[in-house]
């Protein structure tokens, strides 16, 4: 972090507790400016406070990390993804849509502190393991293509939901499953068609099937 330099920050996170939990750790060396627990009160927040840096949660309520940088519209603000989430669809998506790094929430408050400073100077910081999916990615290994920006467009419910319909699972089934009504389940499969252009369930498991993800 640059000498005497404090930076501003924006906690975007679904979880109050753990939001609370973030900014006690690192308001000693960083400015938290705002917060957000959903797409839309984070793109606001994000707006409002021009921070150096975005802590941000991968999966949130009314979509994705990802569609929180899209909506800001802000090209100078810096994410840095601080999420739940190891998986490797997960951390190139986000990486994809222009988060600067990516880690777990493992992380200690230190080395959040220092992962902050060097995603606001400039540089790209992951956790170790997560690094190596991102060489991966470029390098071949893993298929970026797979990586679909669409899947960014569900919410984590729609997601769940979009992997036990694909695996063959009846609506009474996949809301024994969730614990949520099959009326619940039928509107989030209509919203998973709806958001990936999909006219039926059989296209929508062609769909999870050529992206692995069932």
């Amino acid at each position: 972090m640059a000498e005497g330099r404090r930076y501003t920050v924006v906690i975007v996170d679904d979880h109050t507790m753990f939001r609370a939990g973030v900014r006690h750790e690192i308001s000693g060396h960083v400015d938290v400016v705002g917060e957000g627990e959903d797409v839309a009160s984070g793109v606001a927040a994000i707006q409002a406070h021009h921070p150096d840096v975005v802590l941000l949660d991968v999966h949130l309520p009314g979509g994705g990390g990802a569609q929180v940088m899209r909506q800001a519209g802000l090209p100078e603000v810096k994410y840095l993804a601080l999420s739940v989430s190891d998986a490797a669809e997960d951390v190139i998506g986000t990486i994809r849509a222009g988060a600067r790094g990516y880690v777990t929430k493992s992380i200690s408050g230190a080395d959040l502190v220092d992962a902050i400073g060097r995603v606001a100077e400039g540089d790209a910081v992951f956790s170790p393991r997560l690094a190596g999916f991102v060489l991966d990615a470029f390098s071949g290994s893993i298929e970026v293509a797979a990586v679909d920006e669409d899947l960014d467009r569900l919410s984590a419910r729609e997601q769940e939901v979009l992997r036990l319909i694909a695996r063959g699972y009846s609506y009474r089934e996949v809301a024994r499953e969730l614990f949520i009504s099959v009326k619940t389940v039928e509107t989030h499969v209509s919203s998973v068609l709806r958001k990936l252009q999909l006219s039926n369930r059989h296209q929508l498991t062609r769909w999870a099937t050529d992206r692995k993800l069932i």
